[in-house]
């Protein structure tokens, strides 16, 4: 982590020189600002790694001075009172609520703590438009890719709800869009590999009437339609079950 930092900072150090650069401003005026580190922890294991590049360099007493160091705040959210994390108000405190409570079993936690963070998002001043942008558009990035499937649609239209914001309320619209048609697709595919396993089953029973329910259960197990053509290409061959490799290796 601490060699993490140092390249991070020395990636926005090296951002700002490229703006003094491009701006013309004389070299005897450049000014780098300086960077404030900060963890955010959100695991639930302790932390137990080290920060700074001297402890991961392992460097003698003596050269310990020619290595780079400065100071980290690191924050643990789990462990963090909730009180402490949205005292000031600011929508980041609000957005480590969010995933204070993410690895709760219970969506109907996520649901609630969602839900008053965005009531919370809706009194912002106009003056912090482009945090409460920003912030909507992290919420729904965090349904999208960290909320499981049956959890989405319902915590989608939350969101939608409570957009102000003509470009996150698009791209809330859009990923909503892309997650219904991923959902058709899915579905249109399920049924095709459903239909096919019922043809396999169909021919397999015409073939050989005393059809072992184990083998029938076996074929529902199949997911691959490459697999189950090859299987139905057997059935019709076949002079009897050992003639058909019938082992799911989908």
């Amino acid at each position: 982590m601490g060699f993490r930092l140092l390249y991070y900072m020395c990636q926005i150090w090296d951002g700002q020189r490229r703006e003094l650069e491009i701006g013309d401003i004389p070299r005897s005026q450049w000014r780098l600002g300086p960077i404030l580190p900060i963890v955010y922890y959100t695991g639930t294991q302790r932390w137990q790694s080290p920060i700074s590049l001297v402890e991961m360099m392992g460097t003698p007493e003596i050269l310990t001075r020619f290595v780079p160091t400065f100071d980290t705040l690191f924050l643990g959210v789990k462990d963090t009172d909730t009180n402490d994390l949205t005292k000031t108000g600011h929508p980041l405190g609000w957005l480590l609520k969010v995933l204070q409570q993410e690895d709760v079993d219970d969506p109907k936690v996520i649901r609630k703590v969602i839900q008053e963070t965005l009531v919370y998002f809706d009194t912002l001043e106009p003056a912090h438009a482009a945090q409460h942008k920003n912030a909507m558009i992290y919420l729904f990035h965090l349904v999208l890719f960290r909320r499981p499937v049956d959890e989405r649609e319902e915590l989608i239209e939350l969101l939608k709800a409570h957009a102000q914001d003509k470009e996150v309320e698009n791209i809330i619209m859009t990923g909503a869009e892309a997650l219904i048609e991923q959902g058709i697709e899915q579905g249109i595919e399920q049924g095709r590999i459903d239909a096919k396993q019922a043809d396999v089953i169909k021919l397999l029973l015409h073939r050989f009437p005393h059809l072992p329910e184990s083998v029938t259960n076996e074929i529902g197990e199949i997911q691959d339609l490459i697999r189950l053509d090859s299987l139905f290409e057997q059935i019709l061959a076949a002079h009897s079950l050992d003639d058909i490799d019938i082992s799911n290796k989908s």
